[in-house]
């Protein structure tokens, strides 16, 4: 019994079952992005092998060798933020302004990986830095998204009180805050990423959700091309937007998880009680408990009108 009690058996059929859902999930995924992703990538590289040859046959003077090696240059002038288009000379990637968005995505575990340390210094630096900032960017979040929570309970306790229709007036306070975050943090800067990247809507809206989700694949990054030239409040208003809207993305997704632990207890309960009722075979009517609460009921006076 100790033994059980320590290792809480109990808890493993639903465990095993979320294990389950969470491995078909994920395997669903796989197959719908092999499916979706598989051709196009077998097409994306019949087409460079075919530009490759197109390239060593316009220009007969570059041999394999040359263009590795042009393709390299290619390689670390992207890298490091440079243009090749041009003769013009930037400050690559390591400006301030870019500086400060990398470190946001550091604390933020973003991390797009188009830019990153390359010294020996930057690079230990770089793991201390996170290894404080991560901790500390998840209290900071944390207490933002409570005061959020805090200022929705609020409006709704107003509004409760006005109206006096509590579920409704939750309902719609909750209906209101998600509809103007979805427009602060993702049609808004949709607009303002398709205007300054040359995004299109599809792309633009597909980085906002990559980023405010952590999941930060790299294939696009606001702030990063070498060929434009960003506005100075280009970059702070990028390095808000991430910090405001993890913390409301963050709210949205802590009501999803609570969402489906109420769905997953309701479901657990149901089983549980559909086992018991079968190893019972008794109606519920012959419970004794149910006996004695109904004669408890029949044992109270009568209540007086």
């Amino acid at each position: 019994m100790e033994i059980k009690k320590m290792l809480n058996l109990a808890r493993v059929p639903s465990i095993l079952m979320l294990g389950v859902v969470y491995m078909t999930y994920v395997l669903i995924g796989g197959v719908i992005f092999w499916k979706l992703e598989g051709d196009l990538g077998r097409k994306d590289i019949s087409r460079l092998l075919l530009n490759k040859e197109r390239l060593l046959t316009a220009y007969t003077c570059l041999n394999q060798e040359g263009l590795v090696a042009v393709a390299q240059v290619v390689q670390d002038a992207s890298k490091a933020g440079l243009s090749l288009k041009g003769n013009d000379t930037t400050d690559g990637f390591w400006k301030f302004t870019s500086s400060a968005v990398f470190a946001a995505t550091v604390v933020t575990t973003i991390g797009y990986g188009n830019i990153s340390p390359s010294s020996t210094a930057g690079q230990i630096f770089c793991v201390f830095f996170a290894l404080f900032g991560i901790p500390l960017n998840m209290v900071v979040l944390n207490r933002v998204g409570k005061y959020m929570l805090a200022i929705e309970r609020n409006i709704s306790d107003f509004l409760e009180g006005k109206t006096g229709r509590r579920k409704c007036t939750r309902f719609f306070v909750h209906l209101v805050s998600y509809l103007s975050g979805a427009v602060l943090f993702f049609v808004v800067p949709m607009i303002v990423f398709q205007l300054h990247e040359g995004w299109t809507y599809s792309q633009a809206i597909y980085y906002c959700f990559i980023t405010l989700s952590t999941i930060g694949f790299g294939d696009f990054v606001a702030d990063n091309n070498p060929d434009k030239k960003y506005p100075e409040w280009y970059s702070v208003l990028m390095a808000s937007w991430i910090f405001f809207g993890l913390a409301w993305l963050a709210l949205l997704i802590n009501h999803s998880i609570d969402i489906l632990e109420r769905l997953n207890t309701h479901f657990k309960q149901r089983w549980v009680g559909h086992k018991e009722e079968e190893k019972s075979g008794t109606p519920e009517c012959d419970n004794p408990e149910t006996q004695m609460e109904d004669e408890e009921e029949i044992k109270k006076p009568p209540l007086t009108q």
